[in-house]
């Protein structure tokens, strides 16, 4: 519903869907190569150990989820609540093959500079009939953040591990 006390928060949310739905096909695309080279020129992308991991983080807004009064469950488990909420997103790709990994478990760190922040499992997504792996976060500050994902498949000794920055300084 548009907020009449504010035409341009209504305008602004209108424009969240899209977003939303631009961020969910940019990272079903990844399966199939489209969206590769704009991805990996602004170091959303790391390799590791036989991994390669397309990170997004976007408002927590734009993935509210369902009404309230619907029976679909919320997404994660919960509807965020809060200014500062974040949906962190990882797309997981076996690097030799380029074949999306649908049986990871998958979690992330984000710490700001100096703190240790929360780790939490992400969970996995169908999004257009691929798998992507996400959770909320807080990010409270205007800060440089640190996101650290970890993938441990079933056949694998140990997890791979890959670091990102993410910016949140002007957010």
């Amino acid at each position: 519903m548009a907020d009449m006390k504010n035409p341009h928060r209504a305008r602004a949310s209108k424009g969240l869907g899209a977003c939303a739905t631009l961020l969910c096909t940019a990272l079903a695309m990844l399966g199939s190569g489209f969206a590769t080279a704009a991805v990996a020129q602004d170091g959303w992308r790391k390799s590791a150990g036989g991994m390669t991991v397309y990170l997004g983080i976007v408002p927590a807004g734009i993935v509210k989820g369902p009404p309230p009064h619907t029976a679909e469950r919320p997404m994660h488990g919960r509807i965020p609540r809060g200014a500062h909420e974040y949906h962190v997103v990882a797309a997981v790709f076996d690097s030799a093959s380029g074949a999306r990994v649908t049986d990871a478990a998958v979690t992330a760190q984000v710490s700001g500079v100096g703190l240790s922040g929360p780790t939490k499992k992400l969970d996995p997504m169908e999004i257009g009939g691929t798998t992507t792996y996400g959770a909320f976060f807080a990010l409270p500050g205007r800060d440089l953040y640190t996101v650290k994902i970890s993938v441990q498949r079933a056949d694998a000794v140990r997890p791979v591990r890959l670091d990102f920055k993410y910016d949140h300084r002007n957010n």
